[in-house]
């Protein structure tokens, strides 16, 4: 399932093309759950590219430096020694 919140957003459809509207103060929110298939893969030369994908065909993709997804691999690591999500 994948949910989509998009605060201030308006687009504008004119001769087929999509043109941003309004101000620039646009924010959103993704979230996808029940994920089927995750991975991790060279994105450019400098960046890490995590892909998430549901079994309804929703993806994410988030696109790291290295030093980001070494802090994650830390926060996991520390949940498997004290979180009961691993046991």
């Amino acid at each position: 399932m994948l949910t989509l919140d998009i605060d201030q957003f308006m687009l504008e459809l004119k001769d087929g093309a999509f043109q941003n509207v309004g101000p620039p103060t646009k924010s959103a929110s993704v979230k996808l759950f029940d994920v089927e298939d995750a991975e991790a893969r060279e994105f450019g030369d400098k960046r890490v590219k995590l892909v998430f994908e549901d079994d309804d065909g929703n993806e994410v993709q988030v696109a790291l430096f290295p030093e980001d997804v070494r802090e994650i691999v830390r926060d996991v690591e520390a949940l498997e020694d004290d979180s009961p999500v691993f046991e």
